[in-house]
């Protein structure tokens, strides 16, 4: 492809939207600022969560608890408008993600989803390193009925909490994932939390090899899918 044409395709503009299935405004803003600092020029990022609900998900149950404030955010601004180009679904554990898909022909991407793909396209081994040990099991299944069990080594869990997630805690999520490449011999890691999006940079400098954020996966995989004009007829 020419050069001009290559800056005209990265230009095209891209409209998306980024559900956090949580109701943490806060943490909407910062995975609105990480979706952000990767995006492509011409892409808009608008970053919503629910009012109510479960201030993190954290296991099965918080995930069943956001349902219905997702769902009612998602058919309000999507059902109702043409406005975007995709969807991303800003929860690990791609919360809801598979009812959301059948309710719109826009392509509608989950954070897991996302990092997983791009994960088996750098290195034929990966693992994850999330939050809590309850996310595991979620995880784990998730990986299974994505195809990937065979690619992913194991799901590790670092013991902070979602919203403990920062500075202060990131070398307890290091140090997991040293451990992981240390017992896994895997090709990469895979930050399991759209709160360790800023965290991806660094480790993956200071680990020396690739360190997967899903939440700037899934921007990439929206960019790419509304160029490419891929949707649901």
């Amino acid at each position: 492809m020419a050069p001009a044409l290559v800056r005209a395709w990265c230009k095209m503009p891209t409209n998306i939207l980024v559900i956090n299935p949580n109701s943490t405004a806060s943490m909407t803003a910062d995975i609105a600022a990480a979706a952000r600092s990767k995006a492509l020029p011409g892409t808009q990022i608008t970053a919503v969560n629910p009012a109510d609900g479960p201030v993190s998900i954290q296991g099965q149950e918080d995930g069943q608890a956001c349902l219905p404030g997702l769902f009612e955010l998602f058919d309000r601004i999507v059902g109702s408008s043409s406005d975007f180009d995709a969807v991303i679904i800003a929860c690990f554990d791609d919360t809801g993600l598979a009812e959301l898909k059948s309710r719109s022909n826009i392509p509608i991407i989950g954070i897991g989803e996302a990092a997983f793909h791009a994960a088996t396209l750098v290195g034929p081994k990966f693992s994850t390193v999330t939050t809590l040990a309850v996310s595991i099991p979620i995880i784990e299944d998730n990986i299974a009925r994505y195809g990937f069990a065979n690619q992913s080594v194991r799901v590790h869990a670092s013991n902070v909490p979602v919203l403990d997630i920062g500075d202060e805690t990131a070398h307890f999520i290091e140090t997991k994932a040293r451990k992981a490449i240390a017992e896994d011999g895997c090709d990469a890691i895979v930050l399991g939390c759209a709160g360790m999006a800023d965290l991806a940079d660094d480790l993956s400098q200071s680990l020396g090899l690739p360190v997967i954020d899903g939440v700037t996966m899934a921007v990439a995989f929206c960019e790419a899918l509304t160029r490419a004009r891929a949707r649901a007829a």
